[in-house]
């Protein structure tokens, strides 16, 4: 069955099954036709019938949201989950799902903390009830200068704001990322002051588009994708979609966050998408899509002001000078 955009261009379903899937399909179907099914049964059961216990291939259905549908190409699956920033397990970018392999996703808890009325720990089971899931394709891009299309699976975060009761002097909410040696090599180099640290303002939160964030593909998070939760906010450079929460905590003062402690000329606070306005070592103004012919000597398209969500959130910054609140 095929799925339509909001501007009514069909996206077929083979672009939405990864493409891996597909692959190990075909695989086990030629091997049983040689004879030699057992064999081949084999690695497929490790990767696949036993995800449950690594987070990566475990499906998670949910109904497509047709107010956040797309009609650019998806990024393929191996891209999006080959190649990613998460330092806490390597700095190349093929290091998170090299080393990721390590992190255990359960049991897993997320303590909510700080200025509201119900503060309390939720298990990640609990999360993934709080409403029904959606499917939002989404851009994501990186400050880098290479960005995404991947279909996103979760709910709204304002879904678990409303439900905590923030109080009348939470301004901010501030997302923090497991820190542990035994599981996260990367955090061994003191590249940033861990753990890694990413906040919003309440009202960025509490927008629709900020999305509490449990799989991608139709498909649980992998664990280099910041399993088993993090969120996906759209508009911002992509360091703001904090990976692998384990706290979030409303306060009043504008929290410190990793990047913006790390290099503050380079990362700013509020990280909108913003072509007019250049990183200090390269413009903002084009971006290349990860996996496309080429990538970085493919043509590269323009960025979009807050990433083609403006019509949603430029209300959020009326009035605000954009390149001093970068």
């Amino acid at each position: 069955m095929n799925r339509r955009t909001t501007l009514g261009s069909p996206i077929s379903a083979s672009e939405i099954t990864p493409r891996a899937v597909f692959e190990e399909r075909r695989t086990l179907i030629r091997a049983a036709a040689a004879g030699v099914f057992g064999a081949a049964l084999a690695p497929w059961f490790s990767r696949s019938a036993f995800a449950q216990t690594d987070g990566q291939r475990t499906k998670l259905p949910a109904k497509a949201n047709p107010q956040y549908l797309l009609k650019d190409k998806l990024t393929r699956y191996k891209d999006a989950t080959t190649y990613n920033n998460f330092y806490e397990f390597g700095t190349d970018k093929a290091d998170p799902a090299a080393h990721a392999k390590t992190l255990v996703t359960r049991p897993w808890t997320v303590a909510i903390e700080g200025e509201v009325k119900k503060p309390r720990v939720y298990d990640i089971d609990e999360l993934l009830k709080l409403a029904p899931l959606e499917e939002r394709i989404y851009r994501l891009r990186c400050v880098e200068g290479w960005s995404m299309v991947i279909p996103w699976t979760g709910v709204s975060l304002a879904e678990l704001i409303r439900r905590v009761e923030p109080n009348g002097n939470a301004k901010y909410v501030e997302f923090t990322t497991l820190a542990d040696r035994k599981q996260m090599p990367g955090l061994s180099v003191p590249i940033l002051d861990w753990p890694y640290v990413e906040a919003l303002r309440i009202d960025e939160a509490m927008n629709p588009l900020t999305l509490l964030t449990f799989g991608l593909y139709g498909e649980v998070l992998t664990k280099q994708n910041g399993a088993p939760v993090r969120i996906i906010v759209p508009w911002k450079y992509g360091f703001k979609s904090a990976k692998s929460i384990v706290r979030i905590r409303f306060t009043e003062n504008q929290p410190k966050t990793s990047w913006n402690v790390s290099a503050p000329q380079e990362y700013g606070f509020y990280a909108n998408v913003n072509p007019a306005v250049d990183h200090p070592r390269w413009s903002q103004a084009k971006e290349f899509r990860i996996g496309e012919a080429g990538d970085l000597f493919s043509p590269k398209v323009k960025t979009l002001p807050f990433n083609g969500y403006a019509e949603q959130v430029a209300s959020l910054y009326s009035g605000m000078d954009l390149k001093k609140f970068f």
